[in-house]
């Protein structure tokens, strides 16, 4: 397995350390450039010696709401937002592309896209993040179809609030009540949750579920 990060290096070596096996390895890019993302995308291609599973995971939560902000912040956060969750998850899916089809025949890939439920539940605060979960779940469902040629799955989740270090610190405040009231459980999503739906969704008994979004909110949003 590649664990990607930006930042965040310690955790990601932390998470290599505790998988089974060997031949792990971790690799860094910012995805919003799109040349890191080339060489990341190679570099773990190279360790692993091939790729058969993509999960797009990374993302930017950041507010901008369209009254109280300033054109200029309005302005950066579709940029940086999108750079990051719809922009650079299409780059790393093109360049991980490549080498699912260099493994030919026999070794079908996967792609997992992890987008939100705020896609359709709408996100007034988070305007650009709505809308680039949007984007990538419109995304995978095209690649879904464009890619079947080659053997390779696209599938989608939507997660609800999940209990991450994104989220913990909004989850801490009074609002976080708020937040776990939305769905009739009175809780949010574990990161295991969610885990266990990618691995289903990226293993080889899933294949004819290529195409389907998956929600995992709990019952908050109904659609």
């Amino acid at each position: 397995m590649a664990i990607h990060y930006r930042d965040a290096g310690s955790a990601a070596e932390a998470v290599r350390d505790s998988l089974d096996g060997d031949g792990h390895v971790v690799v860094r890019a910012d995805l919003a450039d799109a040349e890191a993302v080339r060489a990341m995308v190679d570099s773990a291609a190279a360790g692993l010696g091939g790729l058969d599973v993509l999960v797009n995971n990374a993302g930017i939560y950041q507010a901008n709401p369209v009254v109280g902000s300033s054109y200029e912040e309005w302005q950066e956060a579709w940029r940086s937002t999108l750079g990051v969750n719809l922009a650079g998850a299409a780059n790393v899916t093109w360049c991980a592309v490549r080498h699912m089809m260099a493994a030919g025949a026999g070794r079908p890939g996967r792609i997992v896209n992890v987008g939100s439920r705020g896609a359709f539940r709408g996100e007034p605060t988070h305007l650009a993040y709505g809308a680039s979960k949007a984007g990538l779940h419109a995304f995978g469902q095209s690649l879904a179809v464009a890619l079947a040629p080659h053997g390779i799955t696209v599938t989608s989740v939507a997660p609800g609030y999940v209990a991450t270090d994104m989220t913990s610190a909004e989850l801490a405040t009074p609002a976080g009540d708020v937040i776990r009231g939305q769905s009739p459980f009175d809780r949010v999503a574990t990161v295991e949750e969610i885990a266990a739906a990618v691995v289903y969704l990226a293993s080889p008994e899933a294949g004819w579920a290529s195409g389907a979004i998956l929600d995992l909110n709990g019952a908050s949003y109904l659609r």
